[in-house]
């Protein structure tokens, strides 16, 4: 019975080393999948999501406060116009 149980335990010490090996080998060949990818990107000048995100809500806080000075300047030119016509009185 001893020898039994020492074959199983080796061989389930044998089947964890496999099992960090094999997770190793994937997590290797996940990076070289992601380097590439990344390299491709480059090359096709596209960019990721999360670039893109960024851009549209950086795009989005500009518009309004462009439409914000807008307004704020047309309020302004009515003030002003309205401070020359009183001033020709």
């Amino acid at each position: 019975m001893p020898d039994r149980h020492k074959i199983f335990e080796d061989a389930s010490k044998t089947a964890g080393s496999a099992f960090s090996v094999l997770n190793g080998i994937k997590e290797e060949i996940a990076s070289v999948i992601r380097g590439r990818v990344d390299e491709i990107l480059s090359t096709l000048h596209l960019v990721r999501r999360e670039e893109f995100d960024i851009v549209s809500e950086m795009s989005s806080r500009t518009r309004s406060a462009q439409e914000k000075l807008e307004e704020h300047v047309k309020k302004l030119e009515e003030r002003l116009s309205q401070l020359e016509k009183n001033k020709n009185l």
